[in-house]
């Protein structure tokens, strides 16, 4: 009976144009353009994106079915046919960008022709873990939604809708398991918030602020720290549980101006403080040896299988941090200055950075 009532509140969602809280308004692309065309870093940041819509567009879509990554080692064949088919998600949200700029129905034709590739292939079964590699799909779906024929749309949104419901409803968020409160949970939240503000699903809204603050309780510490950085004794894993809820609470922020960056839970822990933790680790002001304690099994193995950064003792990669305080630069653009210690003139001025500067908040919470 729940799946169904869950069901029901996501088809409620309307068909009709609604303002993007995901992805960027009208507004906020005609600002995108005009930097893209007055100044030179933004312009060449672009480039690849557009790069790859031009290429998409001689393209043929690539879906798959069931998603594997999440346990699995690198090399297995079904995960790197995934890894493979997921690389549609680039190419989508790039065509969608190129649209949204140049109004060229060909990008808009072609994006809707990979998605619906998915839509009708992939079958969606609640692994937070291997359907967060969903957001560029689902970013680049709130790009161009209002544009699709409502025919198009529904089929589109009736595959957000089981993803949405899958996430929902995962096995891996049940009661007395780690995963419903680690980092697991932290990209079931933000997958569920991508497909709700998507789909406007403003009916279901209470549930995600409800376990977004039971998630920044139990998973975050009042000191910055975390479960996640504790139990697997990396930085890696401190990045991977933030930026699923930086996300999150940025789509939240644009859209009601509830700020779930600065909220603090009942023992004292904020996202804010958590970021501030990983701060001195991207500055070089701290360096730290990953795995070397880690209590997860899996971590030993990719050790074995050679995967990089994964051996016990690598010291953690300031540039790995980066896409994290880009997030919360959003929210505070003091972390602007951190980034630009970080010894990488790639790493300073990134497409998240330059989104952050047009995506305005609705309100000065």
């Amino acid at each position: 009976m729940k799946k169904v009532v869950l069901l029901i509140s996501f088809l409620i969602a309307g068909l009709c144009a609604r303002a993007q809280y995901v992805s960027l308004s009208d507004a906020e692309t005609q600002a995108l353009k005009k930097n893209i065309e007055s100044k030179e870093e933004v312009k060449k940041a672009f480039e690849s994106y557009k790069h790859t819509a031009e290429q998409a567009l001689n393209e043929q879509p690539n879906p798959i079915e069931i998603i594997v990554s999440q346990g699995v080692l690198a090399g297995n064949p079904a995960k790197t046919a995934s890894l493979k088919a997921l690389q549609d998600g680039n190419k989508i949200y790039a065509l969608a960008l190129c649209y949204r700029l140049y109004q060229q129905k060909a990008y808009l034709q072609k994006a809707q022709d990979f998605l619906l590739a998915w839509a009708n292939t992939n079958k969606p079964n609640g692994d937070p873990i291997n359907e967060t590699k969903l957001e560029d799909f689902i970013t680049g779906y709130d790009l161009i939604r209002n544009n699709v024929s409502t025919e198009l749309k529904q089929q589109i949104d009736n595959w957000l809708i089981k993803v949405g419901e899958a996430e929902l409803n995962s096995a891996s968020a049940k009661p007395g398991k780690t995963t419903s409160f680690n980092n697991w949970n932290s990209h079931r939240i933000k997958t569920i918030t991508l497909v709700a503000f998507t789909l406007h699903n403003t009916g279901y809204e209470s549930r995600i602020y409800q376990e977004l603050e039971k998630q920044i309780n139990a998973n975050l510490n009042a000191d910055g720290s975390g479960f996640d950085f504790l139990e697997r004794d990396a930085l890696h894993y401190h990045t991977y549980t933030l930026e699923p809820l930086l996300r999150a609470s940025m789509v939240i922020y644009r859209a009601t101006g509830k700020n779930y960056f600065s909220y603090q839970s009942e023992k004292g822990a904020s996202i804010q403080k958590s970021v501030d933790f990983l701060v001195p680790f991207v500055t070089g002001a701290k360096t730290h040896g990953e795995f070397v304690n880690s209590k997860v099994s899996f971590d030993k193995k990719r050790a074995e299988n050679h995967e990089k950064g994964y051996e016990a003792g690598t010291l953690f990669e300031p540039a790995n941090g980066v896409y994290t305080l880009s997030l919360a630069a959003y929210f505070n653009p003091l972390y602007i200055k951190d980034i630009q210690q970080v010894n990488s003139v790639r790493q300073k001025f990134n497409w998240q950075l330059i989104l952050n500067q047009i995506m305005k908040p609705v309100t000065n919470n």
